[in-house]
């Protein structure tokens, strides 16, 4: 994955949601990871954009966001190493956002720990490269959209609840809704719980953005 965290007492803890009991869960990593990320990107974008403070803002958000963390997190092959505890697991948490988004950040925490700021920054711009670009410009996907919406107009993050599940194993559907706090939830239904969330979303913009 890119990751030099040779302590593997570390690298266990920021696999570790708090479902499993453990002494040590992933928690306090994530804090660290959060403000390591949000910094390398800052200033990332300082150093490779000229726009103003509001569009810098905006691309900060985006890429820093709980559903870019957790795609990149998909895309490195994280879901399978996540330490859960039986009822997170039966119930999707290795393929929730909130999730695999906090866990990403608690290795990148573990990361900056072992080996120190620059190949953590050299680690998360090429893990970020992709979003980077996509960022620059074009149709944003309607979770990223949404959650640029909310940051934008000083609201909370948006948060998703599946409210219903139905259908064989084979052909399950899940209803998610999606709420922004004094702003207002709407509810979308599709085959997988990332294809709902992304409807709620959209319908979410197309009724209150």
């Amino acid at each position: 994955m890119g990751f030099g965290v040779a302590e593997e007492a570390l690298w266990v803890e920021a696999l570790t949601h708090g479902s499993t009991g453990a002494a040590r869960d992933y928690q306090r990593l994530e804090f660290l990871g959060d403000r390591v990320l949000g910094l390398c990107v800052a200033e990332w974008l300082h150093a490779t954009h000229q726009g103003p403070e509001g569009e810098l803002a905006q691309r900060l958000n985006a890429l820093v966001s709980r559903q870019t963390c957790a795609r990149i997190a998909r895309a490195i092959g994280l879901p399978p190493h996540l330490l859960l505890g039986k009822q997170a697991r039966d119930d999707g948490g290795a393929d929730s956002d909130n999730i695999l988004g906090d866990v990403m950040e608690a290795l990148l925490g573990a990361q900056f720990l072992v080996n120190g700021w620059e190949p953590t920054r050299t680690l998360i711009r090429s893990l970020w490269a992709d979003a980077a670009e996509g960022a620059k410009g074009g149709a944003k996907h309607p979770k990223s959209a949404l959650q640029e919406w909310a940051a934008g107009n000083r609201r909370r993050a948006p948060v998703y609840e599946i409210t219903d599940r139905s259908g064989p194993d084979h052909a399950q559907r899940f209803t998610v809704r999606v709420s922004v706090h004094n702003v207002g939830e709407i509810e979308a239904t599709a085959n997988s719980k990332q294809d709902a969330e992304t409807a709620a979303a959209r319908a979410f913009m197309q009724r209150f953005g």
